[in-house]
């Protein structure tokens, strides 16, 4: 299986609200999910959102 990547930082200023929504909206219409999550010593949260990739066959029909 393979995956696609992308990441976010976020500034520390942004609610917990606020990047939860954001969050959501990037899983319903993009198809990402959550994979990892750091906050750094300074409040700014790094984010890691993968997908699958799905590849489509050549599919050859006998006729």
């Amino acid at each position: 299986m393979e995956w696609e990547f992308d990441t976010l930082t976020l500034p520390r200023d942004y609610s917990r609200n606020v990047v939860t929504r954001m969050l959501v909206e990037r899983a319903e219409h993009g198809g990402w999910e959550l994979d990892r999550v750091r906050i750094q010593n300074d409040g700014v949260r790094r984010i890691v959102l993968r997908r699958k990739i799905i590849r489509q066959r050549l599919t050859l029909f006998a006729g």
